[in-house]
């Protein structure tokens, strides 16, 4: 079972950098894809970043690119987020997909909140 572990959330004002991690446990974790998703306030939950664990290509919502940069390191992923905005602000989610992507695990979630 992959358990995922998030951190890095919190306040920042309008410009700020915040960066997100997830780390996964597990007894031998295997994914083919990692990344995140955020949700609003009365909003839906949305796409924003994603990366290829065996090839690290990444790929990212229109509404964060040339902002925001996924990356990895052995078993954990990051986000970083650089000229946050208030609508930047959500919780934001976690995600690994099994090595058959039959199945998602999902971190526990973490509040950015962006001032303006």
């Amino acid at each position: 079972q992959v358990q995922l572990a998030e951190s890095g959330g919190g306040l920042v004002q309008a410009g700020g950098s915040l960066r997100l991690s997830c780390a996964a446990s597990g007894r031998t974790f295997r994914t083919p894809t990692m990344g995140w998703f955020r949700q609003a306030p009365g909003k839906e939950r949305e796409f924003v970043a994603a990366i290829s664990w065996s090839t690290s290509n990444t790929y990212y919502a229109n509404s964060v690119m040339d902002r925001f940069t996924i990356s990895r390191d052995k078993n954990t992923g990051f986000l970083q987020m650089n000229s946050l905005k208030p609508e930047d602000t959500a919780v934001y989610y976690c995600y690994a997909d099994s090595p058959n992507s039959l199945n998602r695990y999902w971190g526990q979630g973490t509040q950015v909140t962006v001032s303006s």
